[in-house]
């Protein structure tokens, strides 16, 4: 009877768990402390072949793993942990390189802190960390892009939204540094956006955010009804950026987004425009499924 009992428990698992069957995800993780909540882009392979990026969890615990380096290449990954020195953050959600200085990067977590970080080998270095401006009620944030245009670096950011009554709100402004290292932001606008896809109750509009060098917004949605899924997700073109050589932003989003790809089964919280090619680095957080992640031609200009 306990072997019935157990193969039956079995057999209601494996028929209501969703399939993973598309060979292009490659695994990177195998629980739910292991998803990909971000990328970053931290430099190609000594062979040329294949990209290293630094990949932030969205742990809360003491001493669980906030930061690892996945070396990705077609049909394999590398996956190292990394480090983390200084005040440990709760709920990383996205990770970023500051365009011009090598080694150094921006990562938020959900409630909105950004910590300024220095990666050498396997370990990151807390710099400084202070809070985003202009924090709205309810906001939960998933997605963090930095561009640079004209010599001038700006910021976009985004709660990412809930279901139909609650549009993601992108969010941009110019960004410098004080001498001590601290982030430092200028006048903030923001835009509602509307996901074309996916769209039910569980949906978050925006949960990544990547721009191309022209200034190509490019998000990621995604649906989670659980820590079991099932998941659904989407990577759109969502408009425009610019930074005038004054340090003026200006978004223009898209009253129509374009959906390049859907992607069932998964829910899509990281995506990264790799330079000097057309390729999106694409990451999951799916939960106790673990986390997976490809590539797709999303970022031409």
């Amino acid at each position: 009877m306990a072997w019935l009992t157990a193969a039956s428990a079995l057999l209601t698992t494996l028929a209501t768990a969703p399939a993973r069957a598309d060979s292009a995800w490659q695994k990177v993780g195998g629980d739910v402390r292991s998803g990909v909540s971000g990328l970053a882009y931290e430099g190609r392979t000594s062979s040329g072949s294949g990209v290293d990026v630094l990949a932030v969890h969205d742990n809360k615990g003491a001493g669980q793993k906030r930061l690892s380096r996945i070396t990705h290449w077609e049909g394999a990954n590398g996956i190292s942990p990394i480090t983390w020195d200084g005040p440990e953050p709760i709920d990383l959600e996205a990770i970023e390189a500051i365009p011009g200085m090598p080694g150094e990067y921006l990562a938020l977590t959900s409630r909105g802190i950004v910590h300024r970080l220095k990666v050498a080998g396997p370990k990151a270095t807390v710099v400084d960390y202070s809070p985003l401006p202009a924090i709205g009620e309810g906001d939960d944030f998933e997605s963090f892009a930095l561009v640079a245009q004209n010599g001038k670096l700006a910021v976009l950011w985004a709660d990412r939204g809930a279901g139909a009554d609650r549009p993601a709100t992108l969010y941009a402004a110019a960004l410098t540094f004080a001498p001590w290292g601290q982030p430092q932001f200028g006048t903030v606008t923001r835009r509602a956006y509307r996901a074309a896809y996916p769209t039910g109750d569980g949906t978050r509009h925006i949960s990544d955010i990547s721009v191309t060098d022209s200034g190509r917004i490019i998000v990621s949605s995604a649906s989670d009804a659980g820590d079991d899924g099932p998941f659904d997700s989407a990577v759109s073109d969502a408009g425009r950026v610019s930074v005038s050589a004054a340090g003026r932003v200006r978004v223009t989003l898209a009253a129509s987004p374009s959906v390049l790809g859907t992607f069932p089964e998964y829910k899509i919280e990281a995506v990264e425009c790799l330079p000097g090619s057309t390729d999106a680095l694409l990451g999951t957080d799916d939960e106790n499924l673990g986390g997976y992640v490809r590539t797709m031609p999303f970022c031409e200009a």
